[in-house]
């Protein structure tokens, strides 16, 4: 996916865009990239690729070469980014975080003719960043632009731009990622994450509805675009990709997860599906406050059966490779051979998406001498690759652990009903639990909800974005 952190201040504000920026680490693991502007020394700008090394390593030798009282910063899982634009529109910089799904087309229609290039990434690719510059170029003013970009494009696009005068910032015509503004004496600043510039000695000032447009400066924050009625705010920010210390749309993540957990325990009770173990635990990282939930409501005690060794090993998703990422997985996995033999445990995990990992911690659990090794997923079956975000995207549906049950139960017909199989209720949902239960080798399985996940978040539905476990955008 990605993040962003943005400032424009009365002083340098070059150690708080940095902090700021270092913040977001946990959103992408590809490229890093900071831009301030000074009015003597202009623009700088510096770009490395973080797939080895950490954010604050690579840039920390920066630092002395940068200037300013306003700059941007950026986390990216795809494309090299902040991007310096010169245009009739003025220079500035421009950093997005989103998905373009019908980029080639745009390229084609919109570009194609003589007079227009695009420079290819390694990969012959466009980058989706700087697209989403030429598409603003394409209008009279940067917000105009802006709007046309947004109404184009198919997938999400949240924009932050700076200028000589400030930061321009866009949410996303839906939503669908947080953009949030925190102010102190000496300035202001934009954020994908609340938590880094409350740390930074920022207070809240206001967060963008969705499609919203703001100009921020040292002195406070213009709306140039209102926001739009229909927000499709991510579910997966509580679940998943969010910090525990961020809240979104007012709702904290660290406790909505353990709210989700508590729910998941309280439903099972009532139907009589909690099983008896020594243990709940948490699949680190984000699984572990939701098993804190769990815990508590079940009335079991709470446990670390096994810990992450992350001091030296990136994150698991890091290699390009699979059976890298996998080998990664297994090294980092530290057991606690005292809270494992001859135990039954239970654990939650944020979601089960493809399960390579899953079924080799089971492994790695039965060979350290585990009784039972029953499993919760924190949030419902997921269905379909995300259209809209990185999360859960997949060259085919099938890479999908879910989808991938469902035919080999039952062919395509299966497919025609992945809503019921979704329901751990109906008679195909308790088909599809037991035969991903014999296949990742777990005593029991459970997933959440999605009532329990929305009572978790405590949004309205309609205004949270549940495609990749309903297909309905």
């Amino acid at each position: 996916m990605g993040g962003f952190f943005g400032t424009v201040s009365r002083r340098n504000c070059v150690a708080d865009v940095f902090f700021g920026t270092d913040y977001h680490s946990h959103l992408g693991t590809r490229r890093g990239g900071l831009t301030f502007y000074d009015p003597v020394s202009g623009f700088q700008r510096q770009i490395h690729s973080i797939e080895n090394t950490p954010f604050r390593t690579k840039f920390e030798n920066d630092l002395p070469k940068f200037s300013g009282n306003a700059g941007i910063g950026c986390i990216s899982d795809t494309d090299p980014q902040p991007l310096l634009v010169r245009s009739h529109l003025g220079l500035f910089a421009i950093a997005t975080v989103g998905i373009i799904n019908n980029a080639e087309t745009l390229v084609e229609s919109t570009f194609s003719g003589p007079g227009h290039q695009f420079m290819a990434m390694s990969s012959g690719k466009v980058n989706t960043t700087e697209l989403t510059a030429a598409l603003i170029n394409r209008k009279e003013d940067l917000v105009e632009g802006i709007r046309y970009a947004q109404s184009v494009i198919d997938g999400s696009c949240t924009i932050l731009l700076l200028t000589a005068d400030g930061i321009i910032a866009a949410r996303d015509r839906l939503g669908r990622l947080p953009v949030l503004v925190g102010q102190n004496e000496d300035g202001c600043c934009v954020s994908f994450e609340s938590f880094a510039y409350r740390k930074l000695g920022y207070r809240d000032l206001l967060e963008l509805g969705p499609g919203e447009i703001v100009k921020v400066t040292a002195d406070g924050v213009t709306q140039l675009s209102p926001p739009g009625d229909k927000m499709k705010i991510c579910a997966f920010l509580w679940t998943y990709y969010g910090y525990p210390n961020s809240s979104y749309e007012g709702k904290n993540v660290e406790v909505m997860r353990c709210r989700n957990g508590e729910i998941m325990a309280r439903r099972e009770a009532e139907e009589g599906t909690l099983p008896d173990v020594d243990y709940v635990a948490g699949v680190p990282d984000s699984g572990v406050p939701h098993a804190i939930g769990y815990a508590n409501e079940s009335h079991k005690p709470f446990a670390r059966p096994f810990v992450k060794y992350t001091p030296t090993w990136a994150r698991s998703f890091m290699p390009s490779n699979q059976e890298m990422r996998n080998l990664v997985a297994e090294m980092k996995q530290i057991p606690v051979p005292e809270l494992i033999q001859d135990k039954k445990l239970l654990f939650v995990d944020d979601s089960i998406v493809r399960g390579t990992q899953l079924r080799e911690t089971v492994d790695f659990l039965y060979s350290s001498g585990a009784k039972e090794v029953h499993m919760r997923s924190a949030c419902p079956p997921i269905l379909y690759g995300c259209k809209y975000l990185n999360f859960s995207r997949s060259n085919s549906e099938m890479e999908l652990l879910a989808r991938r049950i469902i035919q080999e139960l039952e062919g395509d017909e299966g497919q025609k009903h992945a809503a019921e199989y979704a329901d751990g209720s109906t008679c195909r949902g308790k088909c599809l639990l037991k035969a991903i239960c014999e296949q990742m080798g777990f005593d029991s399985l459970g997933y959440q909800s999605l009532d329990g996940l929305m009572e978790a978040i405590g949004l309205d539905r309609d205004k949270v974005c549940t495609y990749c476990w309903t297909g309905e955008e």
